[in-house]
């Protein structure tokens, strides 16, 4: 119990200058890396766009139940890829 009321008093949140610099460069890298991902991955901004358009139309009660029926759609495969090729034109 000791041990604990010792950890509740430092600060994790606090960080020396040099982790501060690590954790900006950790997230300047993993922005780069993920803008790379999603510039050779086009189709997941158009999944993203088709979700949230769906959204936005049908304004669902429970988005959990919706988010799950919609990606497991057998059809959303296809749906995106006819989309793709529209847009590609």
């Amino acid at each position: 119990m000791a041990e604990r009321n010792a950890l509740e008093k430092l600060d994790f949140g606090a960080l020396s200058p040099e982790q501060q610099e690590k954790l900006h460069q950790f997230k300047i890298k993993t922005r780069i890396a993920n803008e790379k991902y999603l510039r050779s991955h086009p189709e997941v901004e158009m999944l993203l766009s088709d979700f949230l358009r769906e959204v936005f139309l049908k304004r669902p009660t429970d988005i959990r139940e919706f988010a799950a029926d919609h990606f497991i759609d057998p059809g959303l495969s296809k749906k995106i890829e006819a989309q793709m090729n529209i847009q590609n034109k």
